[in-house]
């Protein structure tokens, strides 16, 4: 029984350690779940871990939740007072992590939570990571009010940016500390288009960015206002496109 303890302590030691980054603004009714569900996850992966709650100035008491479920030793919570935008965020969330990989998802859990460990491991080894809900033998579950402007905007990201990727907006994405740190810095946007600016500017820097394919489906609720956020997100395009962003 000692000797398996200790094999066991001795390759979670040799494994490099990982922050799981959940962004949440007004997550009360996910917030705790999500928390239980990743920490089950990484139990079995024999990874050490940290589950960083990035809880930005929500008023629905996601704040008050987040601090219970946090032990200041697995589950930190990082608190700010003032609304971040998701991005900005993200970007504390990153500097403030301990974890040779860096990963963060929606805490809807759109994402199946099963592709988590590959994830990390290919991040690991080639810098990024990605999640994709178009990439050949991803399944997925959206409506086609949300496929189609998904897939719109992906293209555009691919002809005018001049992105290689399928998706550059699911949330379930990973890094290793020392590329992410590195781009955080000329990263601009600080909402919804942070994701796909880290991506493109990860792929001009010349970081090897890796795609899984993954099961996802949408969750019941979503802060994705499709018109508004549309045209957001093709603003931010263009002035990316014209270098003013």
């Amino acid at each position: 029984m000692a000797e398996t303890v200790a094999k066991n302590v001795t390759e979670r030691q040799k494994k490099p350690k990982v922050s799981v980054i959940l962004p949440a603004y007004n997550e009360a009714r996910n917030i705790e779940r999500a928390v239980k569900a990743v920490v089950e996850t990484m139990e079995r992966t024999g990874y050490d871990y940290e589950v960083i709650i990035a809880e930005d100035g929500s008023t629905d008491g996601t704040d008050k939740i987040a601090a219970r479920l946090a032990d200041g030793k697995k589950i930190l919570h990082l608190h700010s007072d003032e609304r971040l935008g998701r991005g900005g965020a993200l970007n504390r969330a990153f500097s403030f992590a301990k974890g040779d990989v860096i990963a963060f998802l929606d805490v809807d859990l759109s994402t199946d939570l099963s592709h988590l460990p590959e994830l990390l491991d290919k991040a690991m080894k080639h810098g990024i990571a990605i999640g994709s809900r178009l990439k050949k033998g991803s399944v997925t579950e959206r409506p086609l009010k949300r496929d189609i402007p998904s897939k719109m905007y992906n293209f555009l990201v691919r002809l005018l940016l001049g992105s290689k990727l399928s998706d550059h907006q699911c949330g379930f994405k990973a890094f290793r500390r020392d590329v992410i740190l590195s781009i955080i810095p000329n990263v601009k946007d600080n909402h919804w288009f942070w994701d796909t600016e880290v991506l493109v500017l990860a792929q001009r820097m010349g970081y090897d960015v890796v795609e899984i394919p993954v099961r996802w489906k949408q969750g019941e609720e979503t802060r994705v206002k499709i018109a508004k956020d549309s045209l957001y997100m093709f603003k931010c395009i263009i002035k990316m496109w014209l270098g003013r962003l």
